[in-house]
């Protein structure tokens, strides 16, 4: 058996993801982390890891998709021995996303239907799935946004997703203290290079003047915090958003 703590990462593969399997492994953490369809970025992050001194390993999962999740759950423990020497993991976050920009009065059903399936569906059945191999006295990570205190046009069909996941956090908190697991929301505000965001100098400067801290945000900004609710400074926090904006409309 390892002594080594593991973290599942969602959406590992770039961008925010990237950050935080990389800051967790930074803290001594093992990461298995999961893409969708970039398998050649995962398995570079996987390398940075190890680099880092740490052991990772990726595996492809579309956590929009309920039907594959328990393909990918009867898999995961040999995978979890075949690299970890453990049948069992400690911090699960809830990290893969994208983004929509559309005027509530365009917005589709199929694009609504996305968003449901990515941000909140999605969370709510894999993390249901996951409660098996999630040792007791672990982590829950779930990424929200800001969206859900400001709003902004054209954001209504993501961030209701995410809002509900806010709501969701507080709920797992709730029902799986019993076990000791602690579960936290993070919510960041615009963050460039991670991927899923728009990113044009004329946006980067409308965000950097709604920021108090003046500068728009970045996936180092967000991937410390999260690897942070990990640690055992973190073990009384629970329950709880942690907004990371720089200060935004405040």
């Amino acid at each position: 058996m390892t002594t080594s703590k593991i973290a599942l990462v969602t959406g590992g593969s770039r961008g925010l993801g990237k950050n935080i399997a990389l800051s967790l492994a930074q803290k001594g953490i093992d990461v298995l982390l999961t893409y969708h369809s970039q398998q050649a970025d995962a398995a570079a992050v996987v390398a940075e890891i190890e680099a880092l001194g740490r052991k990772a390993v990726a595996l492809q999962l579309n956590t929009a998709d309920v039907s594959s999740f328990d393909a990918f759950f009867a898999q995961l423990p040999e995978t979890l021995q075949a690299t970890f020497g453990t049948t069992r993991f400690d911090f699960l976050i809830n990290n893969a996303g994208t983004s929509l920009q559309t005027p509530f009065a365009d917005t589709t059903e199929a694009q609504f239907d996305e968003m449901l399936n990515i941000h909140l569906k999605g969370v709510f059945f894999l993390t249901q799935k996951a409660l098996p191999l999630l040792q007791d006295g672990g982590r829950i990570i779930n990424m929200s946004s800001a969206t859900t205190r400001i709003s902004y046009p054209g954001a209504s069909a993501y961030a209701i997703m995410k809002g509900a996941v806010d709501v969701l956090t507080r709920y797992m908190a709730v029902e799986l203290g019993a076990r000791g697991i602690a579960v936290n929301v993070v919510a960041p505000g615009a963050i460039f290079g991670g991927g899923a965001m728009t990113d044009t100098p004329e946006i980067r400067a409308y965000v950097t003047q709604m920021t108090a801290l003046g500068r728009p945000g970045l996936p180092d900004d967000v991937g410390g915090v999260v690897a942070f609710l990990c640690t055992e400074d973190a073990k009384w926090l629970n329950g709880q958003r942690l907004e990371l904006t720089g200060g935004v409309s405040l």
